[in-house]
């Protein structure tokens, strides 16, 4: 079986640094991510990958030139409406308007910040997958160690957990990749990719931005920029040669006709 590694970025305002008392102004907030898209979207060309990309309305509004780009190669899916804040009816209406703005069918839904959202709901908002889980203790966010570590059906709907490794749940995502050396990062991909055949992994443009300049705890700009981004080029270049990346949207289908009950 050919291992899958399916790769994603939180395309959304940059307003980490409000979760910690500094405002930023709306501009900012588009530049700081629009810039670190830039990078990131060169890099992935340079190495001729596809990944998906879970954007913001508000920021799909505000960068068509950056939307032209995904949608010119990468899968687009969403990320509500705007990053910090979400309404009953955010599901529904940032697909249809991020449909609306692309031209594309929107297959999947990434809640801001990985908060609990109704597999129901979002089954009836018309996507046919969910990647909001990420199935792991993280100390003042939530307590999923218990979830359900690999892909489920809720219904018709296909949920894609985060990827962990197997037993002890090491956190495989942009947080956990920041202070884990990369060798041992590469060694716990390497278990989770082996012992159940893909790897879902995410990260957000603007840790591709110079963080120090902003008023953030260490383990969120402990490794930022450049050398973040060389970091992340290192560690792909490693996975390509294990692994096919592949799109949320199509792994999800497979899945589906895989675990389908006729």
């Amino acid at each position: 079986m050919i291992k899958k590694v399916l790769l994603s970025l939180d395309v959304e305002e940059f307003d980490i640094p409000e979760e910690y008392g500094q405002k930023v102004d709306d501009l900012t907030k588009i530049r700081v991510s629009g810039e670190g898209l830039t990078l990131i979207l060169d890099l992935l060309e340079e190495l001729d990958l596809t990944v998906t990309c879970f954007t913001t309305v508000y920021f799909a509004r505000s960068q068509p030139a950056l939307m032209d780009r995904i949608i010119g190669r990468h899968e687009l899916a969403s990320h509500g409406f705007i990053h910090s804040a979400f309404g009953p009816g955010d599901l529904l209406s940032s697909r249809l308007e991020l449909e609306r703005l692309s031209g594309r069918h929107v297959h999947g839904f990434r809640r801001p910040r990985l908060k609990a959202v109704d597999s129901r709901e979002v089954l009836a908002a018309g996507y046919s997958y969910n990647s909001s889980e990420n199935p792991i203790w993280l100390p003042g966010r939530y307590m999923h160690f218990f979830r359900p570590r690999l892909p489920y059906l809720s219904g018709d709907l296909v949920n894609l957990p985060v990827s962990t490794t197997p037993v002890i749940r090491y956190p495989l995502f942009w947080l956990s990749f920041k202070h884990s050396p990369l060798g041992l990062f590469k060694k716990m991909s390497g278990w989770a990719l082996e012992a159940d055949g893909y790897l879902n992994i995410f990260f957000h443009p603007w840790e591709f931005i110079d963080l120090n300049a902003w008023h953030l705890p260490a383990s969120v700009k402990r490794l930022s920029g450049r050398k973040m981004l060389s970091k992340l080029s290192a560690y792909l270049v490693w996975l390509k040669e294990r692994a096919e990346f592949t799109t949320c949207s199509a792994f999800a289908e497979s899945f589906r006709k895989a675990n389908r009950i006729d």
